[in-house]
């Protein structure tokens, strides 16, 4: 029953993290689209709700992929340089991640939803230097400030309304599920140039 009870913890958390990613995302989106390339209010999410999924996977991957290393002290003349491996290993990561989902987005439905052929380097327009070198970033954000934040107010949650801090998780994970549905049968809610 313990162990039981240990994997539903952090199963919960990393679906908690896996949502806010997905959300930080989608604000993400919402707001390059708006000031870096001038358009107005854009919708860049492939599914229905403020999230993009892309993000949380992506998120999570780099999470785990740092999170052994992120507590070694790696030096190089006396000075750690444990922080800039995390972060060249969360561009390669990211990099991955958003190249294998223009892949599979393509294969899905005939098309991935972003174009880099404007930035220089990129490749196929699937990947750009630029984002990648962002999303490292983000992902040293999400590493020694996100994970640890939202680790600690999920396991005091859990600690203090075990109940609603559940029924929470399953309630987004209900909403995420129906929104997933949706989009097979109703269509993208995807709205870009």
């Amino acid at each position: 029953m313990m162990l039981m009870n240990k994997l539903k913890s952090e199963w919960t958390k990393w679906f908690l993290c896996f949502m806010i990613f997905s959300c930080i995302g989608w604000v993400y989106e919402v707001l390059v689209y708006r000031f870096e390339l001038g358009y107005g209010y854009l919708n860049r999410g492939f599914l229905f709700g403020p999230y993009l999924p892309v993000y949380g996977f992506g998120g999570l991957l780099m999470i785990w992929a740092m999170l052994m290393l992120k507590n070694k002290r790696i030096e190089i003349g006396g000075v750690s340089v444990t922080p800039l491996i995390c972060y060249t290993v969360a561009v390669l990561v990211a990099t991955a991640a958003e190249l294998l989902t223009s892949y599979l987005m393509e294969w899905a439905i005939g098309e991935w939803l972003w174009d880099y052929t404007m930035d220089i380097p990129n490749f196929q327009g699937r990947i750009a230097l630029k984002s990648s070198l962002r999303f490292g970033i983000m992902g040293i954000i999400g590493l020694y400030w996100l994970h640890p934040m939202i680790s600690k107010y999920a396991a005091a949650a859990e600690r203090k309304h075990p109940k609603a801090y559940h029924a929470l998780c399953i309630v987004l994970l209900l909403i995420f599920m129906a929104d997933v549905i949706a989009r097979l049968f109703l269509g993208s809610n995807y709205v870009g140039p």
